[in-house]
């Protein structure tokens, strides 16, 4: 029997925030901000971002990955358009992700954002198709899982940045 060229996988994530839906929901829409939680780290250096976040707007980024990576200098290129957008409760994208010249994925993402006493849960739905020599699923819910606690610093710094120059 033949290898499966494609690995379809859903999963969902649960994040709670003590901020409100609107906070939260801006940690989406603001470049600078999405850049921060979203992209910037210490593996790999963002060589482009553009954001027009609207119902029909795209996303795009190219991150190249530094020394002490699996892929040192290789490029990650993610391009996703904007499906529905409903401020401050629901944002679907769809998105395609290459590693180097290889498309390995095409991605489907839905966050809610459900306002609570406490703040706001973020429930992430991600459906993907995974192809020959992708990351796989397993290694994208670890990458979305921290891409959501990088989300928490965020608000938290965001917060305190407005805290300090009201």
């Amino acid at each position: 029997m033949e290898e499966q060229s494609v690995i379809h996988s859903t999963f969902v994530i649960e994040r709670s925030y003590p901020k409100p839906p609107e906070r939260v929901f801006s940690a989406f829409a603001n470049a600078s901000q999405k850049r921060r939680w979203f992209l910037e780290g210490e593996k790999q250096e963002v060589e482009h971002f553009e954001l027009d976040f609207r119902v029909g707007g795209a996303e795009r980024a190219r991150l190249r990955l530094k020394e002490g990576t699996p892929f040192p200098g290789v490029a990650i290129t993610n391009e996703g358009n904007y499906l529905d957008i409903v401020s401050n409760r629901r944002i679907v994208t769809a998105s395609t992700m290459t590693l180097g010249d290889k498309r390995i994925s095409a991605s489907l993402v839905t966050f809610e954002f459900l306002s609570t006493k406490e703040g706001t849960d973020l429930l992430c739905t991600h459906q993907g198709a995974f192809f020959e020599g992708a990351d796989g699923p397993e290694m994208r819910e670890h990458g979305w899982r921290k891409l959501l606690d990088k989300l928490d610093k965020e608000l938290t710094r965001s917060s305190n940045a407005m805290q300090a120059n009201p």
